[in-house]
């Protein structure tokens, strides 16, 4: 099993997508419900080698015009949205000789487009805005992995993810390139294998510490995140299976916009089919590709969608 590309969760299990500088301040914050976990979560392999990952999310949401919705230093009517966010991670496995712990660091290139459409009160009037923006997201990077061995069918790992507002940010815009903040994540990650089965168990949890906005003076609560996979494992490298995320958040924002909102504290349970493939390029090097569907089931103050899409492909080098 540890021969398979493993799933880089401990890197992306948080790098949900964002919509404009998005309950949390926009909506949505950095995760979206569903896409967190990935196969072999907890494994952190014991050979040394250097991994590429792709990632391609997309995302559909909208909060109806009733529900106001703190964005770029104001209040809007409503919400909606489309982003495609584009993930690239380069991942090192260091060398850490034989034993139960392993250990490694990654960084993530992100890319960004998005529309979002929101009502704004003008006098007595409503008045629709649309925005669109795209460029480089904000950066994100993790420093240490580490990853202990059960057994050879149960792992743990642990990791903290750190965001950098690196993006392009404008507080009078609904559609930005940035969140405008900083962001710690700390992260754990399970795997439990289950031969006789063809089973696999994945999960990760973790939970998002945010540093104020100074442009709009937004402080997001922390969320709370867990996703969970169950998944079938095929002789053919076909595997299929079913997962259940969500996210919630712990206390109300902050700030002026915030308090207006009563705290604007949300939450949201996404559910949905994913499909893997694992196989061999050049009869060597490995290959795992997974698409997933993870529609929202439940939210409050959180965006909500039907359309929510997650293709991975990564490989050993």
């Amino acid at each position: 099993m540890l021969k398979r590309v493993f799933g880089l969760t401990a890197l992306i299990a948080t790098l949900g997508a964002p919509l404009a500088a998005h309950a949390t301040e926009g909506a949505l914050g950095r995760p979206i419900s569903g896409t967190g976990v990935q196969p072999d979560a907890g494994v952190v392999p014991p050979e040394p080698d250097w991994y590429v990952n792709l990632s391609e999310i997309y995302f559909d949401g909208s909060i109806s015009a009733s529900h106001p919705v703190p964005v770029g230093g104001k209040s809007t009517f409503g919400l909606e949205g489309q982003l495609s966010f584009t993930l690239a991670t380069l991942l090192h496995v260091w060398d850490t000789g034989p034993g139960r712990w392993n250990f490694a660091s990654s960084v993530t290139l992100p890319y960004l487009w998005e529309s979002a459409t929101a009502s704004l009160g003008v006098g007595n009037h409503l008045g629709s805005v649309t925005q669109d923006a795209s460029g480089l997201f904000d950066l994100t990077f993790t420093p240490i992995i580490a990853g202990y061995h059960f057994s050879q069918t149960e792992h743990i790992s642990f990791s903290v993810n750190i965001w950098a507002p690196t993006g392009k940010y404008d507080s009078g815009d609904i559609a930005n390139d940035s969140l405008n903040n900083w962001t710690f994540i700390p992260t754990v990650a399970y795997t439990k294998i289950v031969p006789s089965l063809g089973m696999e168990f994945d999960a990760s949890a973790g939970v998002q510490f945010y540093t104020r906005n100074n442009d709009t003076g937004y402080q997001n609560a922390p969320l709370f995140t867990l996703d969970v996979m169950a998944l079938k494992r095929f002789h053919n490298g076909v595997g299929m299976g079913l997962i259940v995320g969500t996210v919630q958040q712990i206390g109300n924002d902050s700030g002026t916009i915030a308090d207006r909102l009563n705290g604007f504290r949300g939450y949201d349970v996404s559910m949905g089919p994913i499909v893997t493939y694992d196989t061999k390029i050049a009869s060597k090097t490995p290959l795992s590709l997974s698409v997933r569907w993870v529609p929202t089931i439940a939210s409050k103050n959180r965006l909500s969608s039907t359309t929510t899409f997650m293709a991975t492909g990564t490989v050993a080098f």
